[in-house]
């Protein structure tokens, strides 16, 4: 009998899971109207791209895009799943820099860079896969074209990605 009210449960539990409708991150706002309640309408917060570009080796090879996205008023530096970069960095971090070709700009093998000619948004998080990094408001994104990842203690440029308008 147990065994019976289990698998009634489990069956109404899937059916229930399968009908459940998915909320797109792109909607705006979401109606839920019931007999008893009056209409509510829920928020839902809106993330748009507006500069994004790929990924070009520097030091280390370097692959993925990195896009800047706005999302409740606050700027993001993202990073996709496909990022991908060398563990061999003992200090990386994740800039914006001023130059729309960071890598073809500075020289090989390290491709440094000048002081002042970036922002540091924070230690790189991971080697690979998707991550974000909050740009914070003080900073003019007009004045930043690249996004890189920097190996700061060999000053190394591991690889950038130019933001271009999407």
């Amino acid at each position: 009998m147990k065994l019976k009210s289990f698998l009634m449960l489990s069956l109404a539990s899937l059916m229930i899971a399968s009908c459940a409708k998915n909320i797109s991150a792109a909607e705006t706002h979401v109606t839920i109207k019931s007999p008893n309640n009056p209409v509510v309408q829920l928020a839902q917060s809106k993330q748009t791209a507006t500069n994004v570009g790929n990924f070009v080796s520097g030091e280390h090879t370097t692959q993925g895009t990195a896009s800047i996205t706005t999302k409740n008023g606050n700027s993001f530096l993202t990073l996709d799943q496909s990022f991908k970069t060398s563990d061999s960095g003992p200090d990386l971090v994740v800039i914006l820099h001023r130059s729309d070709d960071v890598i073809g700009s500075t020289k090989p093998p390290a491709y440094p860079i000048k002081k002042g000619d970036y922002v540091v948004l924070g230690r790189l998080q991971k080697f690979s896969g998707a991550q974000s990094y909050a740009i914070p408001n003080n900073i003019d994104l007009t004045n930043y074209k690249s996004a890189a990842i920097w190996c700061r203690k060999f000053n190394a440029t591991f690889g950038a990605a130019k933001l271009t308008n999407s």
